[in-house]
């Protein structure tokens, strides 16, 4: 393949690194309103464990200033190891640099925080050193002000980081309703984390397709198998 960008996200082809989502580095987001980015990336956490990606989560100076990762991201990956670091550039810390190699992709997702700083150094590197294809999911990262984190996407896209979001992610790795056997799980973050397109689930689930309220199990909405 000549260029390939063009390959779609696959569960087979990509990981996934979450970078320092920790509270201290989310106090001097600006550039997203913060709930709404914690809610962006423990989607997108929800959304790797469904389709079995590899996900490294990395910390930086836990104890002294930052604060630990997210309970909720916790949650979604209990007893995953937390590689901690002192610098702001994770690609610097060996035991980063590992755990991506030891994964076998190419294609990195990064969620990560800031994204002038710890995000924009780790994909120049990444591209540059570890020859990987860096994948920028914007709603899942923040920078300190709005300009900031722009400019950095903007420099990021410049040098060829791919720009996209989590729910995009999401459905690329879904790809096909026939794929049933994730097709529960999925349609259980969309409901969970997707705002109005999870409410319009949540409406045609009830509404049209008449199931009961509040109901937890299937969600048969968006587009149910024809028959073979």
């Amino acid at each position: 393949m000549s260029n390939p960008k063009l390959e779609v996200l696959t569960p087979q082809n990509s990981q996934l690194i979450v970078i320092d989502h920790q509270p201290q580095m989310a106090f001097g987001v600006q550039s997203i309103d913060r709930q709404t980015l914690k809610n962006n990336v423990v989607g997108l956490a929800k959304a790797a464990k469904v389709f079995n990606v590899p996900t490294t989560i990395t910390t930086v100076e836990t104890e002294s200033f930052s604060g630990h990762t997210y309970p909720e991201l916790l949650d979604v990956f209990p007893g995953h190891q937390i590689l901690e670091r002192t610098s702001m550039n994770s690609w610097d810390d060996q035991k980063v640099r590992d755990a991506l190699k030891a994964n076998g992709r190419k294609k990195v997702i990064v969620a990560g925080l800031w994204t002038e700083v710890c995000n924009t150094t780790f994909a120049l590197c990444a591209m540059l050193e570890g020859d990987y294809e860096i994948y920028m999911v914007s709603d899942a990262s923040g920078g300190t002000t709005k300009e900031a984190h722009d400019m950095a996407m903007l420099r990021m896209v410049q040098a060829g980081v791919v720009p996209v979001t989590w729910q995009q992610v999401l459905l690329e790795w879904q790809r096909d309703w026939a794929h049933r056997d994730t097709y529960n799980d999925v349609m259980k973050i969309v409901t969970e984390h997707s705002g109005a397109y999870g409410m319009g689930v949540d409406y045609a689930y009830t509404m049209v397709h008449k199931a009961p309220a509040r109901a937890q199990g299937t969600h048969e909405v968006l587009a149910p198998v024809p028959a073979r």
